[in-house]
């Protein structure tokens, strides 16, 4: 197994979970749990992608990886319970 194949496989489990912990209610989709999971495992499977020369996904995957970056340090969570 190359190591291309060994980040990819990992990357896509690290999706799956997250798919998998949103669909059972484990974390809500605006979780920094759920962002993180997200973004660690587009950018491993586009980095696999790279090592492969397969730039389509490298493309899809840096957008994937860049906009659940994008929302881990900027997406409000929740509210601060203050009422207006």
């Amino acid at each position: 197994m190359l190591l291309s194949d060994i980040i990819a496989s990992l990357g896509v489990i690290i999706l799956l979970v997250a798919f998998l912990l949103n669909l059972y209610k484990k974390v809500k989709a605006e979780s920094r749990t759920y962002t993180l999971l997200n973004f660690i495992g587009a950018a491993m499977c586009g980095v696999s992608s790279y090592l492969i020369r397969f730039y389509p996904f490298v493309v899809l995957e840096g957008i994937w990886a860049a906009f659940a970056l994008f929302s881990f340090f900027n997406v409000p969570r929740g509210t601060s319970g203050k009422t207006k």
